[in-house]
């Protein structure tokens, strides 16, 4: 899982992904191109930024919501965190109770258990090279029968280290 790509893919974020089953972007994508790129490796689930323009507004939703192996999941580009959600999340949460609620945004990494709704709050920071974070971030875990596991946050290096960059902001 990622976000905040901003246009950005390298060959450390497709190896990870060429290992997965499923991509899972949490928005901020940055050119249509990504998406494009990331369909070719695997199946992907994507919501928009909100830098997203038209393009990718029309191939990802705003809110997307889904089963996978047993695991309902919601995922929405801007949130906040448990205990601190905006409005638009605090009802979405409400109308889905998701086992595992993802967002992006902040460009930090954060993964916590959230008590009052009873999900996994998921945010797999940034990935890309443009934002403030010091370094580059991704999650990888599985989904087996229900049961989240194998839970791994993956540092990709330093936001500005671009070695075998494959740039996508033409």
């Amino acid at each position: 899982m990622l976000s905040d790509t901003h246009g950005h893919l390298d060959k450390k974020i497709i190896g990870y992904i060429s290992q997965a089953d499923q991509v899972w972007h949490a928005g901020d994508i940055g050119n249509p191109k990504v998406l494009d790129d990331l369909t070719t490796l695997k199946p992907l689930r994507a919501v928009y930024g909100n830098i997203d323009g038209h393009e990718i507004r029309l191939q990802a939703p705003e809110v997307l919501y889904f089963n996978c192996e047993g695991v309902s999941v919601l995922m929405l580009h801007i949130a906040g965190y448990p205990g601190r959600y905006n409005p638009q999340a605090r009802a979405l949460i409400a109308k889905y109770k998701p086992k595992i609620f993802i967002c992006g945004h902040s460009h930090i990494l954060k993964v916590m258990q959230d008590k009052k709704n009873n999900h996994l709050h998921m945010n797999p920071g940034a990935a890309g090279i443009s934002g403030f974070h010091k370094v580059r971030t991704m999650l990888r875990f599985e989904i087996d029968k229900g049961k989240i596991q194998n839970l791994e946050a993956i540092e990709l290096g330093a936001r500005g280290a671009l070695a075998n960059a494959v740039d996508r902001a033409d």
